[in-house]
Order: structure tokens, then sequence, then C-alpha cells
């Protein structure tokens, strides 16, 4: 017997990953059901090849008997509906900011701290974090076991996908108006982003970094290790899909590029594509439909002591969301539900 499964968004980019990869993985179902707002409720989203499955309202959806929900409808959707599907016992697997840091939720990259999923039971929810956060720490996990990293630069590349179906259709838009004269118009971004790049993703905070920026330091310490120390500036690029990020670390010990190279060729959820030759890396037109973290461009820092240099891209939408949530369930399944599908 399988798992009964209900995809929170499920008709938006995350969520319909998050069913394809369902399927991709023969994770083990009885029944998927695909829940969204009234105003897509009656639609209808594939599951795999062959299945079709009509689109449910997720505001009067009884969640009695669903054991696990996979979410990614926004914060205030998560914050709305998630206590509700928790009391009813679903575990629910969040993609949303909503409960990241909320010190009884467990923020789970598998390859990274995987023992923290025992943490659900608390509130019965497991929180994904922040794409670009998943595919950095996913890389920097095997240096930090051998050489503890004391400070994390980062610069990211991220695409557009990361803000939804909107924000791709505007950089499709305003790169087809460019060619033929049109206007250019903005409601998604602040600034124009064909053939363009914007230093600013989510909102300003106080310090004068941006809250995409202030995620990818607190949710690595809170992932990784609290000691280590983030500083980062998030980009948003004209590229349909993956994310890209310039990393440079600090370690507390000596680790050479060599190094760095031999450990992660054996990381898991890694690959390292890092030729010192024309095309002998990897970028995000190349990542994109894949589920890998790909690390090139390792070379040492002589200007720092203990310094390291790494380029890593993954695709957002899989890795970066629905293939982590997918893998938090499996998971979750083999090692804290596996008598409950039996049952």
């Amino acid at each position: 017997m399988g798992y009964r499964v209900a995809v929170v968004g499920a008709t938006g980019n995350v969520g319909r990953e998050m069913l394809q990869t369902l399927s991709e993985r023969s994770f083990p179902v009885d029944e998927v059901v695909a829940l969204a707002s009234q105003r897509s409720a009656g639609g209808e989203v594939s599951f795999g090849e062959d299945d079709v499955l009509k689109v449910q309202r997720l505001d009067t959806f009884n969640f009695k008997g669903i054991d696990i929900v996979l979410s990614s409808a926004g914060a205030k959707v998560s914050a709305e509906f998630a206590a509700r599907a928790a009391a009813a016992g679903a575990v629910i697997i969040d993609n949303t900011s909503y409960f990241r840091m909320d010190p009884d939720v467990p923020l789970v990259v598998p390859e990274v701290n995987a023992h923290a999923i025992a943490g659900y039971k608390k509130k019965n929810i497991i929180a994904n974090p922040n794409c670009s956060t998943i595919q950095m720490v996913v890389a920097l996990k095997p240096l930090h076991d051998v050489a503890p990293i004391k400070r994390i630069v980062v610069a990211t590349y991220q695409s557009v996908s990361g803000g939804g179906k909107e924000a791709m259709d505007e950089l499709f838009n305003q790169t087809r108006g460019i060619y033929t004269n049109a206007p250019i118009e903005r409601t998604k971004f602040t600034k124009q982003i064909a053939f363009n790049c914007i230093p600013h993703i989510d909102v300003f905070m106080d310090d004068g970094s941006t809250k995409e920026e202030w995620k990818m330091s607190v949710e690595t310490k809170k992932i990784l290790d609290p000691k280590i120390k983030v500083t980062a500036t998030c980009v948003r690029v004209p590229v349909f899909v993956s994310h890209a990020e310039a990393i440079n670390i600090e370690f507390e010990r000596p680790l050479s590029a060599d190094e760095a190279r031999a450990i992660l060729k054996s990381a898991p959820g890694v690959a390292v594509i890092d030729h010192r030759v024309d095309e002998g890396y990897v970028t995000q037109v190349e990542a994109a439909g894949e589920d890998k973290v790909y690390v090139s461009r390792i070379r040492d820092d002589s200007t720092i002591d203990n310094g390291l240099s790494l380029w890593v891209v993954s695709d957002n939408l899989r890795k970066g969301a629905a293939l982590n949530a997918v893998q938090i369930a499996e998971k979750l399944v083999s090692d804290y539900l596996s008598g409950k599908a039996a049952a």
C-alpha cells in the first residue's frame, strides 16, 4: 500500500514540478490530490505521462486521511491551511518561507541534515529551504565536514522562474517587445528584466540587505552551522530556469582546490564539471531540467588565508524546490512513516 499525497499550489511552476517529480521517482502513492485556489479549481494538471488530475479547492478541502502534503502556494496560504492539515494528521512539507525559521520546524536538505526530519513531530511540518540556500549548502556541506567554514561571500544569479509564471511571462514579453519596438511593460519586476540584471529580490530590510539575502544567511546557519558568517548579494538575471552562484569561502584550515575537487566528486547530489578549457564548466541553460547541483570553476583564493572560490549551478524548480521536497518525503516515509502505509 502507498500514501495519500496532496499537492498544494498544484497549478504553479513548482506545484507542477512536484507532481512530475513524484511520478518520475515512483513515489509510493495510492492517491494524489491536486489543490489550488478557487480561481484554479476545476482545471486539470498532469501527473506523470498518463494521469490527469482535477484541481480541487484548497479552502474547502478536508485533509482527513491525507498522509503527506507538498505545499508551494505562498507564505500567506501556508499560514492559513497548514495548521488545519496538520491537525487532520497530515505531515506538511512546505516550500514557502513561512515556517523556515520556526525553532519547532526542521529546515531540511536531505544531503545535508536529513537527521533533522525527526523534529517534524512537534508540529507535523517540515520546511523546504530557499532555492538558493539549497544548492549552496549541498555544495558546501562536504567541504565543511573536512575543513570548517568560517565565512561565505556569495553572489547569486537567479532565474526569473523563481518569481513564478508571471515573472517568466514578463521576461518573454519584454524580450519580444525590444525586438518589435513595443513598449516595455513592468508588473512583476522593479526594473526592466530583459537584457538586464536586477540586484533586488524580495523586500529591502533595515540594514540595506534584501530579504532574499537575509534568508541565505539565516537558513545556512540553521541547516549547516550557526557559527558560519554569510554575506550575500542576490541578483535576478534574464534567464528562465536555474540559479547560479559565485561563492567565496574562508575555511578554518587550509583546503586546496584539488582536495575540494576530490571531495565534491564523491559528494551526494553533486556533479563536478571543472575543466580549465572552453566549455569546461556548467551554465544555467545546461542545468535546467537536471537534478544535480553542478560545481565548476574550483580555484584557490590567494587573497585570504584558507580561501576557495566556486561556481555552483542548479535547477531552482527541481533541486531548489520540488525535488528537495520529494526527497524529504522519501526520507520521511522510509524512516518515520514506514508502518503507516501498510496500516
